[in-house]
């Protein structure tokens, strides 16, 4: 017999409290699907959105070692887009109509990738900071209840544990260097630091899909969480650097074992995830300009995958 809706609801949350995964063919509800396809398609926009900060220094890398890093950096990102594609297809998504609703500004991908990188210490900070944010809200997703996300997380994050180390070698360079040098990579920390710590999302009491994703353990750990392990992560790694954060307010707290820190600015955060940051328009007409330069590629593999079953048959 059938098993009913609660019956079925019922599987759904057990599988999820017992620690259990689920996978693509098993029951869940609707709402657990949209959630997952909102996230993920954000990620992988995320990540294919975020090679163009970085990839606009390729062409002026300051060395062959350097151009080398960069390169295999921006690879990666293009490769943890496809893992979270293929992820989110396996909900009954289809990454052409996500790639369409990104195009048309319908999804959003991180506030952070939409801060111009303006000097080649950034491509250390980003590394570093950018990266070292995502890392401390990537990891918790490797358990995340969905399979197929959790899985593909496992090695984006190990990807993005080494662009973190990359960006953080090269700051470490530039801070032995010229005293230009090391003020470059003030510089670029002083405008870095907030938006990095805006990547976490709003506060917990306005984020508004927060606690339903945490109940179904999508997500493991609220923004705010998250946020604070990142800045307690940060400051002895920036003591090492000899950098500061621009904030006043970030003190040790003895009684709470971690690093008090100021707000950051959520009317700017608000501005910027609804498209009007300093590059908003800018990111997403490359994304669209790459996306319709690309059209004969996927036509042209539509058609040969097309002949090669034709082939089949005839065999």
């Amino acid at each position: 017999m059938a098993e009913t809706t609660a019956e079925l609801e019922a599987g759904f949350l057990h599988t999820v409290e017992s620690d259990q995964r689920i996978e693509p063919r098993d029951w869940m509800p609707e709402g657990y699907r949209r959630s997952l396809i909102r996230q993920i398609a954000q990620h992988a926009h995320s990540e294919i959105i975020g090679m163009q900060p970085e990839g606009n220094w390729l062409t002026r890398a300051p060395s062959l070692r350097r151009k080398a890093i960069l390169m295999a950096k921006v690879q990666d990102e293009a490769g943890h887009g496809l893992y979270l594609y293929s992820a989110a297809e396996t909900l009954g998504a289809d990454r052409a109509d996500l790639t369409d609703a990104l195009i048309a500004g319908q999804q959003k991908y991180s506030s952070i990738f939409n801060y111009p990188a303006l000097t080649f210490a950034d491509v250390g900070v980003i590394g570093w900071l950018v990266d070292g944010a995502a890392i401390c809200n990537q990891v918790p997703l490797c358990r995340s209840s969905f399979g197929p996300y959790g899985r593909a997380m496992i090695r984006v994050c190990k990807e993005e544990s080494f662009h973190q180390r990359q960006g953080y070698e090269l700051l470490l360079t530039m801070m032995k260097g010229t005293e230009e040098q090391r003020a470059m990579v003030q510089e670029s920390v002083n405008r870095w630091w907030w938006p990095a710590l805006m990547m976490f999302g709003p506060p917990d009491d306005r984020s508004p899909n927060s606690a339903q994703s945490m109940k179904w353990k999508i997500k493991r750990h609220s923004n705010d969480e998250l946020r604070q392990r990142f800045v307690d992560m940060s400051v002895p790694q920036a003591q090492v650097l000899g950098v500061t954060f621009p904030d006043p307010d970030l003190a040790w707290n003895a009684e709470r074992g971690s690093y008090d820190f100021g707000e950051p600015d959520w009317q700017e955060f608000t501005e910027v995830v609804t498209g009007r940051g300093a590059t908003s328009i800018e990111r997403i007409a490359n994304r669209r300009a790459a996306h319709e330069n690309g059209g004969w590629v996927r036509e042209a593999a539509i058609a040969f995958a097309a002949r090669s079953d034709e082939g089949a048959h005839h065999e």
